[in-house]
């Protein structure tokens, strides 16, 4: 349990939570392995296994602070204001240097999904035939999910709340990135994107009085849109949760090899080395987005030439490696202090 008496424990879960919010964002890149190297995965997925029958009982008889209590509210509230945070400041600088130096990025993350598979094996000693068999079943299916073509743009709200409840496997599942399964629906720009932005708008328009946005059809379509993903997202988180706490307390070792080869697969996806396809009309013009951007469609991964880049990625990688390194000395020290 993370230990949340001083001010400094609840600081740092919402630079977790801040940490958790940009990697769920970054296509590739699970905020679930955040969770995982940070020490705090179980607690995590037991806290939303709370929110239950008993839970909802407690909150429709007004038990406030019981339900509060119950759930681990505390912990979840921290690490959620984290992921607010960042999804409104850190992820708009993450996508500013995608945009702007995509290669030394993608080499920093590449970096941490090797150290993170390093800090998650390096403990596991129950390797057996079922393990070895859930590693490498665990590694292609996240390799086969980085080759697979994305879909066309669906806006039909039963499919978005689908891809709500899909999307947050990302938090749920370490390995397994919510954004890039988003981008393989179809969906990524209609919901982290253009949703977002109407949103956005919209309170900027609230703030300052104006409510005109009540007769634009198109951002009340784009409110409905961002209101049912966001359900299917908290259908989805509950539900994960509840059936990832059964399966680590009967199933531990299989779960965690599977979850190690998620990781290992996602290696493709972050693979520094690649050229982004755009989404092209029939005209042969992008196809923009409603804040003027091309739409990712896929990439094109390919493997270097020894050159001052290539060695510029090489030493960024290293230092994402570094990063999970850091982080594990440091959890170290705060579980020995605690102790």
């Amino acid at each position: 349990m993370e230990n949340l008496t001083t001010f400094k424990d609840k600081l740092f879960l919402v630079l977790k939570g801040i940490g958790m919010g940009a990697a769920n964002k970054v296509p590739g890149v699970s905020g679930g392995v955040v969770a995982f190297v940070a020490g705090f995965y179980e607690e995590f997925i037991q806290s939303l296994q709370k929110v239950n029958g008993t839970a909802l009982k407690l909150l429709f008889k007004g038990e406030f602070k019981l339900f509060y209590q119950y759930i681990n509210g505390r912990f979840l509230s921290l690490l959620f204001l984290g992921m607010i945070i960042s999804y409104f400041s850190i992820s708009k600088l993450l996508d500013y240097l995608i945009t702007h130096y995509h290669l030394y990025v993608w080499s920093v993350f590449f970096g941490m999904i090797i150290g993170s598979i390093y800090y998650i094996s390096k403990d596991f000693k129950d390797w057996k035939t079922t393990t070895y068999i859930a590693l490498i079943i665990g590694t292609a299916i996240g390799v086969s999910i980085s080759f697979l073509d994305p879909a066309t743009q669906n806006d039909n709200l039963l499919f978005v709340f689908f891809c709500g409840i899909i999307s947050v496997s990302g938090m749920t599942l370490p390995g397994f990135s919510g954004s890039f399964i988003l981008i393989l629906l179809g969906n990524y720009v209609l919901l982290l994107v253009d949703s977002v932005n109407a949103l956005y708008d919209t309170v900027s328009d609230i703030l300052v009085g104006d409510f005109s946005f009540t007769a634009n059809i198109e951002r009340i379509r784009m409110l409905k849109v961002l209101s049912v993903f966001t359900l299917g997202s908290v259908v989805g988180l509950v539900t994960f949760s509840h059936v990832l706490n059964y399966i680590l307390k009967h199933y531990k070792s299989v779960t965690l090899a599977s979850i190690i080869g998620f990781i290992i697969g996602s290696l493709g996806v972050v693979w520094p080395f690649k050229q982004t396809i755009y989404k092209i009309s029939t005209n042969n013009t992008f196809i923009l987005d409603s804040k003027g951007h091309k739409i990712v469609e896929n990439y094109h991964r390919y493997l270097p030439e020894l050159n001052t880049q290539t060695y510029l990625a090489i030493f960024y990688t290293i230092m994402g490696i570094a990063i999970v390194l850091a982080l594990e000395i440091y959890g170290n020290k705060t579980s020995q202090s605690h102790a």
